[in-house]
């Protein structure tokens, strides 16, 4: 699994990204922002889906005090050439505020419940994409693909939001 694209670093006190993309999750997401505009992933843990990372229109899932920003992605427009995580991009907490950055680009963030960061704290999280039936609530769901989260346990102290 390689990694094609880390997060620009969102939590107060932190110097590591802790959620990237895979080549093919990105090149997917592409194909979704053409269709479906500007996007946002939450990994709730729910019921429904488990631990799927569910990838929504932005905006269309309301994220607030009982979520936490793991990492903002700095997207290019095109197919081939990525762009790397910098420092900017981050949200004020409100719902899935994303959109086009300069040079063509987009930002898209990464969310996931509290609860559920409380147990997955000391990872770093990589989206990668599979052939399968995803959730029907995330926009992959119709393109016979969906998202995944692959897991990787950090070995340095990890501090908590």
């Amino acid at each position: 699994m390689s990694q094609a694209l880390e997060a620009a670093v969102t939590l107060p006190g932190e110097d590591f990204s802790r959620v990237a993309l895979t080549a093919p999750a990105l090149d997917l997401l592409r194909e979704l922002r053409r269709r479906h505009g500007p996007l946002m992933f939450h990994q709730s843990g729910g019921c429904c889906d488990g631990s799927s990372p569910m990838c929504y229109p932005a905006g269309e899932f309301n994220t607030g005090d009982s979520d936490v920003l793991l990492g903002v992605f700095e997207i290019d427009g095109g197919a081939s050439g990525l762009s790397g995580g910098g420092a900017g991009g981050l949200s004020d907490g409100g719902s899935g505020g994303v959109g086009d950055a300069p040079g063509g680009g987009w930002s898209l963030e990464f969310w996931m419940s509290r609860e559920q960061f409380s147990y997955w704290s000391h990872t770093h999280l990589t989206v990668d994409v599979v052939d399968g039936r995803g959730s029907g609530f995330s926009v992959e769901a119709p393109e016979g693909k969906r998202f995944l989260i692959r897991s990787k346990l950090m070995d340095w102290p990890v501090p908590g939001p």
